[in-house]
């Protein structure tokens, strides 16, 4: 824990995850600004959009630029024009997931930058420490959004990990409350990464009905569903229907790709279409039952570093 506060240069051992749709330059500001690590969700976003948002951000942190950190899906067609926005605007911590850590690591600590890779397996992990990386998530099965295959727990996974690199590791999946992030700790992570507790603040970009569904969410109510594509955890609604539908009848990957179409994130997460759209949240979405600010959020979690 202390090598990574070191590394980072930070009190509190969180990220704020880079969410598509849902991470904005509000959301990670207000996170940097409560002293830990901010980021941007760049997979929604083109090099224009993407600009303009760290801009923001810029503007809106007091202090603490340094925490400032943005997420990159290597999966994207235009990942390098991407990174050359974030490097332009003197970004120094890159959070890169969704394809090989070999690709872009040299190159971006060649530039003098923090890199973090995410990953689902100790396998991966140590890869990802080949590769050079500074640190790594490890996401457990219980996160929410593009999720790895291998159904592997946190609970399970940290450790797996922990045991396998000399880097730090940050625990990731069904992390939203003090509790959990002692427990992760526990584990021998050291630091948390927490998406869908961030997703239900009023910082947060999710359109408000997908916040207010996440609030009325029961334990159960989401699964990882389009394995045969892209992995991806959903809340409970028609469209996840219509997939486990497809998935039960033994759909190919195109029907999965057809029936998912374009924009479909969008429409659910960011437009708040709960019908038809993609709601992308965590298993934790089960414990989450109010908006919060980030102010609050931050300092129930520093409880986690107080008992």
């Amino acid at each position: 824990m202390n090598k990574f506060r070191e590394l980072f240069n930070l009190d509190l051992p969180i990220i704020q995850a880079g969410m598509v749709w849902c991470s904005g330059a509000k959301l990670a500001a207000a996170s940097a600004n409560e002293g830990i690590i901010g980021t941007i969700g760049a997979g929604s976003m083109n090099k224009e959009l993407l600009d303009k948002h760290i801009l923001k951000a810029q503007n809106l942190i007091s202090k603490n630029n340094h925490l400032l950190a943005v997420n990159f899906p290597l999966l994207y067609h235009d990942i390098e024009a991407q990174l050359k926005v974030a490097l332009d605007r003197g970004i120094k911590i890159f959070i890169t997931s969704a394809g090989s850590p070999n690709k872009y690591t040299k190159f971006l600590k060649d530039e003098g930058r923090l890199v973090i890779h995410v990953c689902s397996s100790a396998r991966l992990a140590k890869k990802c420490e080949n590769a050079g990386v500074d640190a790594v998530v490890a996401e457990g099965f219980e996160a929410g959004g593009h999720n790895g295959r291998n159904e592997t727990t946190t609970m399970v996974l940290i450790p797996e990990v922990v045991n396998n690199v000399n880097i730090p590791v940050i625990a990731a999946g069904g992390i939203g409350q003090a509790s959990q992030i002692r427990a992760a700790h526990a584990l021998g992570a050291s630091a948390v990464q927490i998406g869908s507790r961030f997703v239900v603040t009023e910082e947060s970009s999710a359109h408000h009905e997908f916040k207010n569904a996440i609030i009325n969410a029961s334990p159960g109510m989401t699964k990882l569903l389009m394995k045969k594509y892209i992995p991806v955890r959903l809340l409970e609604n028609k469209f996840s229907k219509d997939i486990q539908e497809l998935e039960s009848a033994g759909a190919s990957k195109e029907e999965l790709k057809t029936l998912l179409g374009k924009q479909r994130a969008k429409r659910g997460m960011l437009d708040g279409d709960l019908d038809q759209g993609e709601l992308e949240i965590g298993q934790v979405s089960g414990l989450i039952n109010n908006i919060k600010t980030v102010k609050e959020l931050v300092q129930e979690f520093r409880l986690a570093y107080q008992e």
